[in-house]
């Protein structure tokens, strides 16, 4: 028999969840259930509402089941076989409506339990481990706020006993770093249930996003971008050109004005052919590489909203390369050293995996041109020696593309960064971006869409998380705190901040009447790396007193020698 994957294991212990509370619940009305990056859901439509109370009654069942050790049997059925299957399962029944006349159906059985499913599973059930049911949400049908809202119960696998402790650990870890909670707790922003999807970023929060803003501004600058800016609103004209208004008008906020239709973009690259056909080009002039900082709206359910990290308005480090076929490899090859020069900044340097996404079915272009492209994506990972697996079908529907992803502190999985090649946005048939080559005839440019963080919003979720809350120096709120032990110390406290803030600091003064301790635990709890504690003495000796959140008492020193050590911290990104 051979070893399941994950995967396998987590889309099988969705099945037998079902299976399970369909045993304890004869009732239920069943709808879906998949395989998630942290484990498995599944929707139940059940007047019962669940509880944590009942997952021990329903882990139970589902270990009598993994027990059984019952293979997984895939059969191809036609559509009244399938509905004879599912009969009185009506969500199931709907699902099933929706595939097209004629075409052959895949189900998986286990048990006496048939799901109407693609795979892949395990080939027994004893493989999938040990299940552990960790919370239950609502869930509207389809993700449609008009349907009916189901209960959606999630779970997570393990191997054994031992491995779930650990698994459990960590979830554990995740919640005291949840990005959500800190926001609060750091002052970071808030999100507000009436604005759904947009973040309302507080002070704390937005020195963090201007910081990491004006860093990605440095980097791309000095690896020869030009930073450009589109409008946020744009004619459905332009985007029915550009195949968007075909492939994704669904995501799209659209407005009227004096009886023209707009689009809020959720998407900057027509902008940026916009801007290139806005003169005669010349090969001279390719590469292009555009960048922008671009405000996008995305009309995303609300039940996928989640904190910062999955939001309807967002910003991207977006560029986009205009380049001639001969440029592709020296271009993403350029575009992969950029990006693992600013990973390393983040600490995010090892382990950052790569995967090539491939045609999908629903794509413009030629499978000739599709095959060239995800070539030249493949010579250009080999050319900078980097590994990569392949993703089939999981291009966008313009062209291929990679996708990067980097391993957070307590081993999670984050898909930032990628860079798409596309010929089919500058052709003829879109937006019929041109130049003049060395030939004095017309020619179509490719275009590279690329992206380091992916949008600065969920970054900046995930650097919570990773760092829980506690930044390193130069992104940090607030970098320095001054703390006179009395207000005898409150002249020379000043003269220090204003010392500090002159050399570049982010610097703030404690002048509560609280005593030491308790202005000690304040900026601890507030996650702020150093502390300057002064006092009479400090002032008569000229020097002061220095206390590291990471480092801990670092003793006496003179305020020349304390500057230098944050600007040599700072210049390292540490």
């Amino acid at each position: 028999m051979r070893e399941a994957t994950l995967e396998e294991r987590r889309h099988s212990a969705a099945h037998l969840m079902a299976r399970a509370v369909m045993n304890v619940f004869p009732d239920v009305q069943v709808d879906i259930g998949p395989a998630t990056d942290e484990g498995f859901y599944y929707d139940f439509d059940l007047e019962h509402r669940i509880s944590p109370e009942d997952f021990p009654r329903i882990e139970e069942e589902i270990a009598r089941l993994i027990a059984l050790d019952e293979p997984f049997v895939r059969k191809t059925v036609s559509r009244d076989e399938c509905a004879k299957m599912l009969a009185g399962q009506r969500y199931k029944l709907e699902r099933l409506a929706d595939i097209p006349e004629g075409e052959d159906i895949s189900t998986y059985a286990v048990g006496d339990y048939v799901e109407m499913c693609r795979g892949p599973h395990v080939e027994h059930s004893k493989q999938v481990g040990v299940v552990h049911l960790t919370r239950v949400a609502g869930s509207y049908y389809r993700g449609d706020e008009h349907n009916k809202m189901l209960q959606r119960i999630y779970g997570i696998v393990a191997k054994d006993e031992e491995e779930l402790k650990g698994i459990l650990e960590r979830a554990e870890e995740a919640k005291r770093r949840d990005h959500r909670r800190l926001g609060v707790e750091l002052d970071l922003f808030h999100l507000d249930p009436e604005d759904p999807g947009q973040i309302f970023w507080h002070p704390n929060g937005w020195i963090i996003y201007v910081t990491l803003q004006d860093y990605m501004r440095r980097k791309v600058t000095a690896d020869g971008y030009m930073e450009v800016n589109t409008p946020a609103i744009m004619p459905r004209s332009l985007w029915e050109r550009s195949g968007h208004w075909d492939h994704y008008k669904q995501n799209m906020f659209v407005t009227e004005s004096e009886k023209r239709v707009f689009a809020v973009k959720p998407m900057n690259c027509p902008g940026a052919l916009e801007i290139f056909n806005s003169r005669t080009r010349s090969y001279k002039d390719l590469p292009l590489r555009l960048a922008e900082f671009g405000h996008c709206a995305r009309n995303e359910p609300s039940g996928t909203l989640h904190g910062i990290m999955r939001v309807r308005g967002f910003v991207q480090d977006d560029a986009h390369i205009l380049c001639t076929e001969d440029q592709i490899e020296a271009e993403v090859a350029r575009f992969c050293r950029l990006l693992m020069d600013v990973y390393s900044d983040f600490g995010f340097d090892r382990n950052v995996t790569v995967k090539l996404s491939t045609m999908p079915a629903d794509h413009v272009g030629d499978e000739k041109t599709w095959a060239h492209a995800e070539d030249a994506l493949a010579k250009a990972c080999a050319a900078t020696g980097l590994k990569y697996e392949i993703q089939p079908g999981e291009g966008a529907f313009y062209g291929p593309k990679l996708e990067f992803t980097l391993i957070d502190a307590l081993g999670r999985a984050w898909q930032c960064g990628t860079i798409q090649l596309d010929y089919q946005l500058p052709s003829a048939e879109r937006l019929n971006a041109e130049y003049i080559g060395p030939d004095g005839q017309k020619h179509h440019p490719v275009m590279l869409h690329r992206a380091v963080l992916g949008s600065l919003e969920r970054f900046i979720g995930i650097l919570i998380e990773h760092y829980a809350g506690a930044f390193p120096l130069w992104l940090a709120p607030q970098q320095v705190r001054v703390l006179p032990i009395s207000g005898k110390a409150a002249d020379y406290a000043e003269k220090i901040r204003a010392a500090l803030e002159a050399a570049g600091c982010r610097v703030g003064v404690d002048d509560s009447p609280d005593k030491l301790g308790a202005k000690i635990r304040a900026a601890t709890m507030a996650k702020v790396p150093y502390s300057v504690v002064v006092g009479p003495r400090d002032e008569a000796a000229g020097q002061i007193s220095v206390r590291s959140r990471k480092d801990g008492d670092l003793g006496a020193m003179k305020l020349e020698a304390f500057i230098e050590r944050l600007n040599e911290e700072k210049e390292n990104h540490k």
